[in-house]
């Protein structure tokens, strides 16, 4: 008798060579100084690290967020914007996924997100 502990192959966890960023995504608060991250991976056998920095298009990093060995495929954070009077512009959140060392990173994923500037 065979017991499926998985609905579909998909979720079946891999070992740490096939493990990959699946889906990035990043969506501001209202409030524009903090923005939801999430972030899926394929299901992993090991827990990997990850690697999030949010940059304004000029290159100046605003948030970054280490994640030691998550036990979560599915992923999500709230990141803050930080050091600026007002956080309206174009951002890239970069993700890293790694296990030993980040040089250079197993898997990368990069996302454009826009804070837009007070109505008024």
């Amino acid at each position: 008798m065979e017991i499926n502990l998985f609905n579909d192959a998909n979720s079946v966890p891999q070992p740490k060579h096939k493990v990959r960023i699946e889906d990035i995504a990043a969506k501001p608060y209202g409030d524009r100084f903090r923005v939801k991250v999430n972030l899926k991976l394929t299901p992993f056998q090991e827990r990997p690290n990850l690697l999030i920095v949010a940059r304004r298009a000029d290159g100046l990093t605003v948030s970054d967020l280490d994640v030691i060995a998550t036990m979560h495929f599915e992923n999500e954070f709230t990141m803050h914007i930080r050091g600026l009077d007002d956080p309206a512009g174009r951002y890239t959140l970069t993700a890293e996924l790694y296990y030993e060392t980040r040089d250079p990173p197993q898997d990368k994923a990069e996302i454009d997100f826009d804070i837009q500037p007070l109505e008024g």
